[in-house]
């Protein structure tokens, strides 16, 4: 093992180290102190082990983007147990650490006091992917950072090593003085990353992303490529938007499961770890236990009127993308047109398909494509509402005739043609409600990229509404929202039963809205193409990568969005 000298680090040192004579624990508690003085611009050391491993991950990693995927849970496992601060046979678990002069925070899973007085490093790591115990550049300049923190701090490191909790398996490192240059290179290198306004660029056809945790936010597939051979497929999470519609129900927190109960009767149970997000509709209580959790676990709570109305949503506080957000706000202060040219067009395409899958080639759907590629021309704001509102009115005009003609008499006779808010008819009142699902689901994808659901660029923020999110709805509507009433109908599971009407209103039955919630989930969990991005992804996943891709265009990493269209 080649030894580093203490003089090796005289010229990073700035303040004087702490009292060599005190023990380990009494100089990390030091540590920790001086950590909480130390200036928020500090650096932690598994930051800059990302930059090692992909300069766009650190960037992510930095704005505050964060992951639920196997190699993080494997990550955490592998650490669970030197998370918890304790000393025990002569070795100090979950150890915080500084580097005054390099500006470094960071934690060290075990010091294990040898007899001669220094301490043996030993960094604690799971081996999810690469599925053996072999040591990369990322662990190497961790453990330098490491030693480095710690000879800052007065205690020496006599040597260190990585535990592969997977394999039972401890491997010695040694490390010379081109590591100790190499890391502190990095330091530098991720310093001016973190204060890049953009990412840098996503690999190009690297195994290395194959085996990324965070592929799922870098969307590397995403940038244009001459060619690349290696296809990457962005997966689901193994969860699900859970939908509590029983009025008068409540559902709590109990022993990890959420529990839905009404009367005394237990309803539904369902595993926290499997739950994606909540929609709630009507009077439907949450426990306060289970709404903390939710914001534990980055997950949103999306509260409804009974009609589908969204009325508010819960979120973390410690949501990604802060500096994005605010480049948000003024994008859409000054306006983005070719955003909202976009949103209309993908739109418009979306009503002229869905109406020519369902009644053929009509003189409607020539009128739609016509309207499609003037909003791609518009000029103005204005003109492009001017050409959305003529194309919906020729859509809305022909939407009875995508029923099937023995299920459309209930339907059909009281249609005034499209209604929002007070609809008094069936089928708006259906629209009205998936429309409502369906803008729950924006917003939570919008959340997930920490974005603004309030801030839009095609409709208006001023009017207090979820402009972003329905911005971004409005090229799903057609193939989603649309889609799901018009099957439902046609399939007989919509009725006229599946309303009730008093005194000139329309509302959907307890039992209607389950079904149309049914018959949502089944839609947006299909798979499709991305037209796009060219792979195979679910309508609920392509939500989240159409926010992403605006995000991108927001922070100048994109010059262009491009909306989704089906054919």
């Amino acid at each position: 093992m080649t030894m580093l000298h203490n003089a090796s680090f005289s010229r990073v040192r700035s303040k004087p180290s702490a009292p060599e004579n005190l023990p380990i624990s009494s100089r990390a508690e030091s540590a920790g102190a001086d950590m909480q003085s130390q200036d928020a611009s500090s650096l932690p050391i598994s930051l800059v082990a990302h930059t090692v491993f992909c300069p766009r991950r650190a960037w992510l990693e930095a704005a505050g983007e964060k992951t639920d995927t196997d190699q993080v849970s494997a990550g955490v496992l592998a650490h669970h147990r030197v998370d918890v601060r304790e000393e025990r046979n002569r070795g100090h678990r979950a150890v915080d650490i500084y580097h005054s002069s390099l500006g470094l925070t960071g934690r060290c899973d075990l010091l294990s006091e040898q007899p001669d007085g220094t301490v043996k490093i030993i960094e604690y790591k799971a081996t999810p992917v690469r599925r053996r115990p072999s040591i990369t550049e990322a662990m190497r300049v961790q453990l330098a950072l490491q030693r480095m923190c710690l000879e800052d701090m007065g205690i020496h490191v006599s040597e260190q090593a990585v535990h592969f909790v997977s394999h039972h398996t401890t491997v010695p490192v040694s490390l010379t003085e081109e590591d100790f240059e190499a890391a502190t290179r990095y330091v530098h290198e991720t310093r001016q990353i973190c204060e890049a306004p953009t990412a840098p660029e996503p690999l190009e056809d690297d195994p290395r992303c194959t085996r990324c945790s965070h592929i799922d936010v870098c969307l590397p597939g995403e940038a244009p490529r001459a060619h690349v051979i290696r296809r990457i497929t962005v997966s689901d999470p193994d969860s699900q938007v859970v939908h509590l519609v029983t009025q008068g129900s409540r559902a709590a927190l109990s022993k990890g499961r959420m529990v839905v109960r009404s009367g005394g009767e237990e309803l539904a149970t369902l595993p926290v770890e499997r739950i994606q997000g909540l929609v709630v509709y009507g009077n439907v209580d949450l426990s306060s236990a289970l709404i903390r959790e939710m914001c534990w676990r980055d997950l949103t709570i999306v509260w409804c009127s009974g009609t589908g109305r969204v009325w508010g949503w819960s979120r973390s506080a410690h949501s990604s993308n802060g500096l994005q957000r605010v480049r948000q706000h003024e994008a859409s202060a000054q306006g983005r047109l070719g955003l909202a040219r976009e949103f209309v067009a993908a739109k418009i395409a979306n009503q002229a398909t869905l109406l020519r899958r369902s009644i053929g080639p009509t003189d409607a759907v020539k009128l739609l494509r016509a309207s499609q590629r003037a909003a791609e021309k518009a000029q103005t704001i204005d003109q492009l509402r001017g050409i959305e509102g003529n194309a919906a009115a020729v859509y809305f005009s022909m939407f009875p005739a995508m029923l099937s003609p023995e299920k459309r008499a209930d339907f059909e006779a009281r249609w005034p043609g499209r209604s929002g808010r007070g609809a008094t008819d069936p089928l708006n009142v259906a629209l009205n409600f998936v429309y409502g699902i369906l803008t729950a689901e924006a917003i939570r994808a919008i959340a997930a990229c920490g974005l603004d659901p309030h801030a839009g660029f095609l409709h208006s923020s001023s009017r207090n509404k979820p402009a972003l999110a329905l911005d971004l709805m409005e090229e799903f509507r057609a193939p989603v929202a649309d889609s799901v009433v018009i099957r439902a109908v046609n399939n007989g599971e919509l009725t006229a039963a599946s309303f009730s009407e008093a005194l000139g209103s329309c509302r959907l039955t307890e039992k209607g809205r389950k079904k149309l919630i049914a018959g949502f989930e089944q839609r947006i969990q299909t798979q499709f193409r991305h037209p796009v991005v060219k792979y195979t992804t679910t309508w609920r996943r392509a939500l989240e990568i159409q926010a992403r891709m605006i995000l991108k265009y927001i922070d100048g990493s994109q010059n262009r969005y491009v909306g989704i269209t089906t054919r």
